[in-house]
């Protein structure tokens, strides 16, 4: 038997050939937007990495042919996330699944920190007005001595409450199971409603499963303290948006910053788009160079793992369920 061989992206391959070199020997197939790949040639791949610079155009083409492999025995993919249905059909077929858990945690921290700031200190107004060419000072809130509960302590999660807690703030983590070795006080999900009741912003930081959709519904709103914010880089399915739309249109909820939502893209019809106290950034908050960058070196780190045969990191062994008209993403 040959050499295996790893089915990846020109980019990617430009960008981390180097890396994968030093770890072992392989044969490449290149993968080339627009170019069909041949079904001898699809035949024998044996592993492939489905990297941040095939997102979103080139996903489907590139995840098509991972299906049709029949020898494909591992496939590493950018993102945390493996929500989506083709995921599951990876593992139906006997592939393992690796994810780049915590490649983006730094950047997706560093926006959950912006978005506190920004709706904490009006940047939203601030933005109209400039718009507008006036001249508006008003009072704006510190996160200083403000409460800030996290809920998900995965690497986002921990990441984030530790640069909350820089700025001032207390920071009260939530997870399944409690470690104890949290950078905050960290509660179990049967506290949930505790903890609504007594934070000022609310971080969701927790991948989508059939336990989590709809986390934050017309209920958990309603615990909220009036005015109370909302931060979302998990998924937008962990709130119910119609009641979230509900809640923000009543001012009991003062804000939300959205980096995920329900349908992506946001449908144009959407209320959220025009809400004087809503942030929309289009699943955005991961796109850093240094994402990419991550995600590749825990590849050619797993890819040393799988040639030697020893056990790899972040390793997926059964997908959470979503609908099938769920569109890929990060």
């Amino acid at each position: 038997m040959g050499l295996p061989v790893v089915f990846c992206s020109e980019t990617a391959w430009a960008r981390h050939g180097a890396d994968l070199r030093r770890v072992g020997q392989f044969e490449l197939l290149e993968f080339f937007p627009g170019v069909r790949v041949e079904p001898a040639d699809v035949e024998r791949i044996d592993i492939a990495f489905f990297s941040t610079d095939l997102y979103p155009d080139h996903a489907p083409s590139f995840l098509r042919v991972c299906l049709d492999a029949p020898r494909l025995g591992w496939i590493h993919v950018f993102s945390a996330g493996v929500d989506h249905p083709v995921f599951g059909l990876m593992l139906d077929k006997g592939s393992r699944l690796t994810t780049s858990s915590g490649a983006s945690a730094i950047p997706i921290a560093h926006h959950v920190v912006m978005s506190l700031l920004a709706l904490a200190r009006d940047l939203p107004g601030h933005l109209r007005d400039q718009g507008a060419h006036e001249w508006r000072p008003r009072e704006v809130d510190d996160l200083e001595g403000r409460t800030v509960g996290v809920v998900g302590m995965g690497p986002i999660g921990i990441e984030s409450a530790r640069l909350a807690q820089q700025l001032g703030m207390r920071a009260i983590g939530m997870r399944r199971t409690v470690s104890g070795d949290e950078p905050c006080d960290t509660w179990a999900f049967d506290r949930l409603d505790d903890l609504l009741a007594v934070v000022d912003d609310l971080v969701l930081a927790l991948p989508l499963t059939e336990d989590t959709r709809g986390l934050i519904g017309e209920r958990e709103l309603a615990l909220l303290r009036p005015g109370g914010r909302i931060v979302n880089v998990g998924r937008g399915e962990l709130i119910d948006e119609a009641a979230l739309i509900r809640s923000l249109e009543s001012g009991h909820l003062g804000g939300a910053a959205l980096d995920v939502f329900a349908t992506e893209p946001l449908p144009i019809d959407s209320a959220l788009w025009d809400m004087a106290n809503v942030i929309v950034t289009p699943h955005s908050s991961g796109r850093a160079a240094s994402s990419g960058r991550r995600a590749g070196e825990l590849f050619a780190e797993n890819l040393g793992y799988f040639l030697a045969g020893s056990p790899m990191r972040n390793e997926v062994h059964r997908c959470p369920t979503r609908p099938p008209e769920g569109r890929l993403r990060e």
